[in-house]
């Protein structure tokens, strides 16, 4: 049956659920924040308490020269308490021109019975708009705005009310009732047909009646609590291919699982599926469950009116509740998600960035291809690029021979210890290269080892601006291999520079929101850079940027600055770098380390203020600086607590909080907390897919936690997986448990599938 023209979707929202009179509905309004700068955005909050058969209507807003309105938002309700509700409606605004405007008294329009009329907030509201603070004093420098005014579409709505729509929303109240006096439907229906208005039938009436009804049913916040509660226990996520064709989404083209088990792999995985078209996602929930539960809370047995309103509560969940309710389960589900990532991410980060760095050696990177060869890298100690080249060791045998030849001759040259391989197109071939050019030179009395690298995100940083700046006279390719050398010197000082989603050590970090990924990598790196301290001779201006009191000028400097004198011998020298000022020096001080430096004080985090004060203390405890460098102080916490902290605080002149990071700094002089940590792999034969056997137990470096289990580096191209029932003996919710990224573990190889490159092992097995 064709519904009245006149029944939008707005207005059928205006049910009074009952005839009973009512009191007046109360209005409030509030601007946060009431003072802003030029292009910032605030928000309009107007609260309405009334009852649930009063209709009101919020007001209208239009852009204009002064406010633009960025965001409507949708009513919400605040409280319900049996008949009253609070409702809420925000209007995100933002202002263009300075002064103090006068937003007036927001009103609202309401109906109760015959009684239409506008109700007014009690005080006027003013924002203030400034590029400076504003001087209430000199009202003279600011222009007074017009009160703004709210449009409310008064005249439409009054048509509305006193025809066909005031009929309607009468027989629905009536309808709705459903008291034991109340006629049949039908018959009720005729009182109400005014073809004049707009009813030209009972069977308009009826269904407008209904809509009307629906909609009042679908706004009941109790409803939508039981049934969304339902939902959380009782639904079902289901996927369904949406082609023919294979994909890697294969898994989900007949997928069905509960949404209390659902994994958020498993989610994100079925979102980009159906974003990318592939998938055809919905939720599921059996109707004839939630339909007694929604009778139960509408419908009133013995009502001539019982049957119709039962049929609008049907339609109401078929139409409104159930499609909204899906939309808010499939959000839930993806902020969980996301939530769950980013905190996978953040924690598979942190012990990426602290993986033992391969400190003070000579080190080559190889970034393998096929078309634009094999580039090379050769880089100092410090990360100084020491020379580059090209080979191409993939264009047949006489070229591997002379790739061999040119890097053996780099190797000479500069004193290599190690290869750095990154993990790319090619790098199979390059890795077997590179074990017949270590053959070759350790025959000849060197002693170089290799390691594969992760290269995730090293293409991305050499295209960066940031690349471009540090590196302006290397092109792309070169510069992605000095990268993957720096990788294994030290991955906190690279990795750094790497945009978060593309370091590769997290689950589907493009689909992330951005700002929650990069507060989440900031966070990491802040708490790793205040574990490890930054050596001031192998930082990056990235690294050093995030260090207290620099920024990325200063960051900039300090690297110049040890290029063109050589490394620091001392913190004081770190005061000649230009534009580091006092202040930049007093903040960052405590945070750089110069293992170079004459004073051991220098290699700790004490920090210069202090200096006197460990002096103090060394002499107080009958101990010098020549014993902290020789690591002779095992007794020092032993003769401080027998003099007594704060008698020792007290004679040094520092509070007991200091004397105790001094003392824990002095016994640890120099010592990287990553040194502790496993040290990397590295090898000196290849090892291919064709070689790993059923059965066979290896070592490798965990690459990346996720939810269903663990990858791992075993010396091959292709990582090899430990599902989650392959990690632990004993039962455990997320691999993280057990393992974290950088750990060292034993292997079992359970299957290879090398059509498909698949390597399944096991750990709970090789232990």
């Amino acid at each position: 049956m064709k519904r009245p023209a006149f029944l939008t979707a707005a207005a059928a929202a205006l049910l009074a659920a009952a005839t009973a009179s009512a009191q007046t509905p109360t209005v409030e309004a509030r601007i946060v924040p009431d003072s802003i700068g030029i292009g910032d955005t605030f928000t309009l909050e107007i609260d309405v308490e009334r009852d649930q058969v009063q209709v009101t209507e919020f007001p209208l807003y239009e852009n204009d020269d002064k406010l633009e309105v960025v965001q409507s938002l949708p009513v919400d309700t605040l409280s319900r308490e049996g008949r009253r509700l609070r409702l809420r409606k925000r209007y995100v605004m933002q202002a263009f021109s300075e002064g103090r405007y006068n937003l007036g008294r927001p009103g609202v329009l309401y109906a109760d019975k015959n009684i239409i009329d506008t109700l007014y907030t009690s005080d006027s509201l003013r924002l203030d708009v400034g590029t400076f603070q504003i001087d209430t004093a000199k009202q003279t420098i600011y222009d007074l705005k017009p009160q703004r005014t709210l449009p409310l579409r008064a005249e439409e709505i009054t048509g509305y009310l006193f025809g066909g729509l005031f009929l309607l929303l009468n027989l629905a109240a009536l309808l709705f009732a459903q008291e034991r006096d109340c006629p049949r439907p039908e018959e009720a229906a005729r009182d109400f047909v005014d073809p004049e208005k707009g009813v030209e039938t009972v069977e308009d009436a009826l269904q407008g009646a209904s809509d009307i009804i629906a909609e009042q049913i679908s706004d009941d916040a109790a409803i939508r609590k039981s049934l969304r509660a339902l939902i959380s226990r009782q639904g079902q996520l289901v996927s369904r291919a949406a082609t023919e064709d294979d994909s890697v989404y294969r898994l989900y083209y007949d997928f069905t699982q509960s949404v209390a088990r659902l994994q958020g792999h498993q989610v994100l995985a079925i979102n980009r599926g159906e974003k990318e078209g592939i998938l055809k996602v919905t939720v599921a929930l059996d109707r004839e469950q939630a339909l007694p539960l929604l009778r139960r809370a509408v419908v009133k047995p013995g009502s001539a009116a019982m049957e119709f309103v039962k049929s609008a509560a049907e339609d109401a969940y078929d139409r409104l509740i159930f499609p909204s309710l899906e939309r808010e389960v499939r959000n839930q589900l993806t902020e969980q998600a996301d939530e769950g990532a980013i905190g996978q991410f953040a924690l598979n980060l942190k012990p990426l960035l602290m993986q033992p760095p391969v400190k003070g050696k000579v080190t080559m990177g190889l970034d393998p291809g096929y078309r634009m060869g094999c580039k090379v890298a050769v880089v100092d100690g410090t990360g100084k690029v020491l020379d580059t080249a090209v080979v191409y060791p993939t264009y047949g045998e006489r070229q591997k021979n002379e790739a061999i030849a040119a890097l053996a001759t780099l190797i000479k040259k500069h004193g290599v210890e190690h290869i750095a391989i990154g993990n790319g197109t090619a790098s199979r071939e390059t890795e077997q290269m590179a074990v017949e050019l270590i053959r070759q030179v350790n025959e000849g009395g060197a002693h170089v080892s290799y390691m594969i690298v992760s290269e995730a995100g090293a293409s991305v940083y050499s295209a960066s601006k940031l690349a471009a700046e540090e590196f302006p006279q290397y092109d792309v390719n070169l510069r992605s291999a000095v990268s993957i050398a720096r990788r294994l010197q030290d991955p906190l000082a690279e990795l750094v520079k790497i945009d978060p989603k593309a370091i590769g050590v997290g689950q589907y970090q493009h689909d992330m929101p951005q700002k929650q990924l990069d507060e989440a990598l900031n966070g990491v790196v802040e708490d790793c850079v205040n574990a490890v301290g930054v050596d001031i001779n192998t930082a990056s201006p990235s690294l050093l940027q995030r260090v207290a009191g620099l920024n990325g000028t200063t960051a900039k400097n300090v690297v110049s600055y040890r290029e063109e004198n050589g490394a620091f011998t001392s913190r004081a020298q770190i005061k000649e770098v230009p534009k580091l000022g006092p202040k930049a020096f007093q903040q960052c001080a405590g945070f750089l380390r110069v293992p170079e430096s004459k004073s051991v004080l220098d290699n700790t985090a004490v920090h210069p203020e202090s200096y006197e004060a460990a002096k103090a203390l060394l002499a107080l405890s009958g101990h010098t600086l020549a014993d902290v460098k020789e690591g002779k102080l095992a007794d020092l916490p032993d003769r401080v607590k027998a003099y007594g902290e704060d008698k020792a605080a007290g004679k040094i002149g520092v509070g007991v909080p200091t004397l105790r990071d001094i003392v824990s700094e002095l016994l640890k002089p120099g010592r990287d907390v990553r040194d502790e940590l496993p040290k990397p792999i590295l090898r000196t034969d290849v090892l291919e897919m064709k070689d790993l056997k059923p059965g066979m137990v290896l070592t490798g470096t965990v690459r990346n936690v996720i939810d269903f289990g663990v990858f791992v580096d075993i010396g091959v191209h292709q990582d090899g997986l430990v599902h989650i029932s392959q990690v632990s003996n004993k039962f455990i919710k997320h691999p993280s448990e057990v393992v974290s990224v950088g750990d060292v573990v034993k292997v079992v190889v359970l299957e290879v599938d090398e059509k498909k490159k698949r390597i399944s092992l096991s750990m709970k097995q090789a232990k």
